[in-house]
């Protein structure tokens, strides 16, 4: 499935079908993010009941600490 995620269009496995299976990915494991969804902000609750489908836009943002 093609999705472009943080501006980067990309190839997704197909094992990849909600918000959570992309949170789960190594390079964001463990991240507190805020995730978008075609313009739309998805609560942490929805991750697994949202879907994603051939040619979403996804933007995740996540904190980094400092001082």
């Amino acid at each position: 499935m093609n999705l472009t995620v943080n501006g980067r269009s990309g190839r997704y496995e197909e094992s990849c079908r909600t918000l959570a299976d992309l949170l789960a990915r190594p390079e964001w494991t463990g991240k507190l993010v805020i995730v978008e969804l075609n313009g739309e902000i998805v609560g942490r609750d929805a991750y697994g009941d949202t879907f994603l489908d051939e040619g979403d836009h996804v933007e995740l943002v996540h904190f980094v600490g400092g001082g």
